[in-house]
């Protein structure tokens, strides 16, 4: 039994031999010089002829755009899930049709747009990956981790500029930004509880335990507390003034230094992200690197990964392009009926965004981390969800801060409190489960689980009236400090 395995195993490596004498029969003189100059080889594991600047896992073997392979090969995807994930394409049109022919048919719209968002976001992440295939490792990681970011920072964008700010439009003052910071918090926990749980849990059905190194989990908890201090900081300011006795200011003088504090460390956290960037790409690229290669090697299913045809540069931007662009136009399609959802039926801010809308803009990462977990790649999956929590903390909210600064927008942190908590106990279970280095599928239920209570509490949470934490503006026509007024806390 063990000698025809052996047996087997000498014939593939013979085999494997004769392909490279065959491939590097046709390589020029100088080759290897070559080869070891650059660290690539000319040919990849598939015969194809390496082009300058593309990493060998990534080279497809063709140039341009050829659409049967753009098709099948986008249609495949990266894994089964994502490949499932693809049936919800005919969703696309559907939504853009009701969209036009019975625009006030507000709840089909929506569940239309949110459907549609799926594939599309999933594209965006099949896209990335091809693309990180491509290029140096460290880089490609964090390039696909930004991609996979790109639905949020749409959304982000289309509800900020969809916010009205006009106080006499008492109907619709600010109704959106309440949305936007339990969105901001709502991401970090789908990556942080339900992501990393799902991780941990498909991982640990096929071995008793994974591994994964300090380089990947220790920066990451550090970041992430430091980002849960750095958002937390604004509504604790807000809640401490509220209930001081001795301080006396009147309701837009304690609007405007909120926002003032908010767009500080809004620009504090900006600079870390880039920090942070600088720190894994250009100091300590080497670590990880290393860490990152080595995680390939455990890869259970790296033999098919590399057969597998590959997108060619043009096809991956073009695929990007399509991808964006759907994401866009269902941004703005859900944007437009969120406030009929929330008003007319009934779903309290919190979950809208806690809950719905962080599930539909990071599908697509998740769906790639569960299947790295799922290969036994433990490291590349918790580098996609802690990046992707640390970009949500320390790029895209502090972005949103910024770009309404820049709109003349009052979007601030000024968390409700109940959102607060929520995400600095889960920075907290998070950092618990990670500190060993291990996982198993008990952690990864224990994360899911704690995510379904916090569903469940955010869909019963009312929506909070104006003056409190987390809508710190003044409701309009309450007077402010025309009025001589002192605020008036509701406590």
């Amino acid at each position: 039994m063990f000698g025809k395995r052996k047996e087997k195993s000498g014939a593939v490596t013979h085999a494997s031999g004769q392909d490279l004498e065959l491939a590097n029969h046709h390589e020029p003189k100088g080759t290897e010089d070559h080869q070891r100059k650059h660290h690539h080889p000319t040919y990849n594991h598939n015969g194809h002829k390496v082009t300058k600047g593309i990493h060998p896992d990534g080279e497809s073997g063709r140039k341009g755009v050829h659409p049967h392979h753009f098709l099948r090969i986008s249609a495949r995807s990266t894994s089964k899930l994502s490949m499932i994930v693809n049936i919800l394409w005919p969703f696309v049109p559907a939504a853009i049709a009701v969209r036009y022919a019975h625009p006030d048919a507000h709840v089909w719209i929506f569940a239309l747009s949110y459907i549609a968002m799926v594939p599309s976001a999933n594209l965006i992440g099949f896209a990335g990956q091809e693309l990180a295939r491509k290029l140096p490792k460290v880089f490609g990681v964090l390039l696909e981790t930004f991609l996979g970011g790109i639905v949020e920072i749409v959304l982000f964008m289309v509800l900020l500029r969809k916010n009205v700010d006009d106080p006499l439009d008492i109907d619709h003052y600010n109704k959106l930004i309440p949305v936007i910071r339990a969105a901001i918090l709502g991401s970090i926990l789908a990556n942080l509880l339900l992501c990393m749980g799902f991780c941990f849990f498909a991982g640990g059905l096929r071995r008793d335990e994974q591994e994964f190194d300090g380089a990947i989990s220790e920066v990451g908890s550090g970041l992430l507390m430091t980002a849960g201090f750095g958002l937390m900081i604004p509504a604790a300011f807000f809640t401490s003034l509220s209930g001081s006795t001795s301080v006396e200011l009147t309701a837009d003088e304690l609007t405007k230094k909120v926002l003032t504090v908010s767009r500080v460390a809004a620009t504090v956290l900006f600079f870390a992200f880039l920090l942070y960037v600088w720190f894994q790409m250009r100091t300590h690229h080497s670590i990880y690197d290393a860490v990152l290669e080595k995680d390939e090697e455990r890869d259970h299913d790296r033999h098919k990964d590399l057969k597998k045809d590959k997108l060619t540069l043009t096809e991956c931007i073009l695929a990007l392009v399509i991808a964006i662009t759907c994401v866009c136009l269902f941004a703005v399609y859900l944007v437009e009926e969120i406030e009929y959802i929330v008003e007319e039926q009934g779903v309290s801010d919190a979950f809208m965004g806690l809950i719905l809308v962080p599930l539909v803009e990071k599908a697509a990462e998740h769906l790639t981390a569960v299947d790295e977990a799922w290969d036994n790649q433990m490291n590349f999956a918790l580098a996609h969800v802690l990046g992707a929590t640390i970009q949500t903390a320390l790029f895209n909210g502090p972005l949103v801060v910024i770009v309404g600064w820049g709109l003349g927008k009052a979007m601030d942190l000024n968390f409700e409190i109940f959102n607060a908590v929520i995400l600095i106990l889960a920075i907290v279970v998070a950092g618990n489960f990670l500190r060993d280095g291990k996982s198993n599928y008990l952690e990864g239920a224990l994360c899911i689980l704690i995510y379904i209570i916090i569903a469940v509490t955010s869909f019963y949470y009312p929506n909070p009236r104006p003056g409190t934490a987390g809508t710190s503006e003044v409701s309009p026509g309450t007077g402010g400090t025309e009025g001589g007024e002192k605020l008036r806390f509701l406590r």
